[in-house]
């Protein structure tokens, strides 16, 4: 977005604004706050003018500008109608040296997920990946993945979803045919092995999704008939993964609130074997800590099965 309106979107977020104060506070001229708010206006704000100056009345459905108003995050949108992989996309920002950039997309037509499976990605749903550049260490950053999972997690139950976190990274919500999945996220980064150049959370949400729509194995927000406005859970997500990563110590102890690993006999596969016991902790920067008949283990990446109790 033209820097001149985002800054013009955001003194209206906070509330009435007269044009010449627009003008004076950012140095353009009046005429050029008109065409700002035009511009707006052309893409879906309801604007409104009076006495007290400008102020906005009704905002698009969806949308980068859209997510963007009121967002207390520092990131700027890129939005897309439908990309191939919005995590392709950040990579291309990334190598371009962006930063603090969401690509937000409303549907894949190529998303995927780890262990290169395929992700279902149909509209309605929220698909955004975020470029980073944190100040870790490379083994560091899976700490970032269990960021985007609490993120997540919180945005769904802010929605009125039991939503909880399976290890590492799957927000899961349990129903009565066992627990299906609302949000799988994948998590790429580019570094040496002392420094990180960026990291990239990429999210599919199963938000404003028709059941009929989905595996059988997935639920949305909308199935599960919770809050399925797909502008609010964006915005919560990106507020939320932005107060974490802002706080990395406060990242394990959100996880293990959500987690719904935790106290569950796991049967986990490992580029080593299988590991199979009592998932009993999880260690920084997001190790799953299992207690198996032959000791404790740390496993730090694998596919998590939740097993039936014995």
């Amino acid at each position: 977005m033209h820097e001149t309106r985002r800054r013009v979107l955001d003194a209206l977020a906070d509330g009435p604004v007269r044009g010449p104060e627009l003008a004076e506070r950012h140095g353009v001229s009046r005429a050029a706050v008109w065409k700002h708010v035009e511009a707006l206006r052309e893409a879906g704000f309801e604007v409104a003018s009076g006495e007290d100056g400008y102020r906005v009345v009704g905002v698009p459905e969806y949308g980068g500008l859209a997510v963007e108003f009121g967002l207390d995050a520092p990131f700027s949108v890129e939005y897309h109608e439908a990309i191939d992989s919005t995590n392709r996309r950040a990579r291309e920002l990334a190598d371009e040296g962006a930063e603090d950039v969401a690509v937000l997309a409303g549907a894949q037509t190529g998303g995927r997920g780890r262990l290169d499976r395929e992700w279902t990605s149909p509209p309605g749903g929220v698909y955004v990946s975020v470029v980073c550049r944190p100040t870790l260490p490379t083994a560091h950053t899976p700490i970032y993945t269990l960021a985007a999972a609490v993120a997540a997690t919180r945005a769904a139950r802010e929605a009125g979803a039991d939503a909880g976190i399976k290890w590492p990274n799957d927000v899961l919500v349990p129903t009565d045919a066992g627990e299906r999945k609302l949000v799988g996220i994948l998590t790429e980064m580019e570094g040496e092995a002392d420094r990180v150049s960026w990291v990239i959370p990429g999210v599919g949400a199963n938000v404003d999704v028709p059941a009929s729509e989905l595996p059988a194995t997935a639920t949305s927000l909308r199935a599960l008939g919770a809050e399925a406005d797909r502008r609010t859970f964006a915005r919560r997500f990106l507020e939320a993964f932005e107060a974490l990563r802002s706080d990395p110590d406060a990242i394990l102890p959100a996880w293990r609130e959500h987690a719904l690993t935790l106290g569950r006999r796991v049967r986990v596969e490992t580029t080593d074997g299988v590991v199979e016991g009592e998932a009993v902790d999880v260690a920084f920067p997001g190790s799953l800590v299992v207690e198996t008949a032959d000791g404790e283990r740390r496993i730090s990446a694998g596919d998590c099965e939740h097993l039936r109790p014995r």
